[in-house]
């Protein structure tokens, strides 16, 4: 293997109050906190697109704030995932990758395709789901995770159509869901969403530099040791980019954790 990965870190979104006094500076004018957050980090996962559709200018414009190498992952729409038959979702996913994405150019990272903890897995309608998800559109290459939050899903069928599909399986450290940390593609993606406001940075030095050994693993192409796996045997190691980002639990200290995630892996 030539070389490792790129490790990108990050954090859910760039608007939130708390963070006005807590992580960008002093009356810093809130037209610009994209441009901030981008400054200090490498990525960030986009909420908002789960709830709404946006114009393609507002993708461009995104693009134009962040410097060369950061990357925006976005989250599907809702449309798409909070349905009952999923292989019926097409045309919401022709929309959603049809309203300007590609404007990020390569600046998009992973499309999140995340589903309620509710939904169970049914194999033949999440094969027809899988092959819905479009690899390219408007010659752009298209990156696709899907994130399960139901533990019917871990079994050895969804890792197989995951991997034979070339989707990731996100993995999440959550104290609400069950996790999975099978490698099914040939990026990762996971979500920090235990973080306590105890710490400053969410997550203690000792569970920071485990994640630091984890993304470093994945970017290598391993398969890092004590994270609840379906399968036994990994996949043919290979250099893989890896996405993490702190999201959900102790929102607030979330920039500091990837910041301070991001210097570790720095070293």
């Amino acid at each position: 293997m030539a070389k490792a990965g790129t490790i990108r870190v990050g954090i859910g979104g760039w608007s939130f109050a708390p963070w006005r006094d807590s992580f960008y500076p002093p009356k810093w004018p809130q037209k610009r906190e994209l441009e901030y957050a981008a400054s200090k980090l490498t990525a960030i996962e986009v909420n908002g697109t789960f709830y709404s559709g946006f114009k393609p200018a507002t993708f461009a414009g995104w693009a134009e704030s962040v410097p060369d190498g950061f990357v925006f992952a976005l989250k599907a729409s809702r449309y798409c995932t909070t349905r009952k038959i999923l292989a019926e979702a097409g045309d919401s996913i022709e929309r959603f990758v049809g309203q300007g994405i590609v404007e990020l150019g390569d600046k998009l990272g992973p499309i999140l395709w995340q589903f309620a903890g509710t939904k169970k897995f049914d194999p033949d309608d999440m094969r027809a789901f899988l092959a819905l998800l479009p690899a390219r559109h408007a010659g752009v290459a298209l990156r696709h995770a899907v994130h399960v939050r139901h533990d019917s899903f871990a079994v050895p069928e969804f890792i197989a159509m995951a991997r034979a599909a070339g989707v990731a399986i996100v993995f999440a450290d959550s104290t609400d869901y069950p996790a999975i940390a099978d490698v099914t593609a040939d990026f990762m993606y996971a979500r920090l969403e235990a973080g306590i406001e105890e710490h400053a940075t969410g997550y203690d030095a000792a569970a920071l530099d485990r994640w630091a050994d984890a993304a470093r693993a994945w970017s290598e192409g391993g398969a890092p040791p004590g994270l609840p796996y379906v399968e036994e045997t990994p996949p043919a190691k290979k250099a893989r980019d890896t996405f993490v980002f702190f999201i959900s639990g102790a929102k607030v200290r979330a920039p500091h954790g990837a910041m301070a995630l991001i210097e570790r892996v720095a070293r």
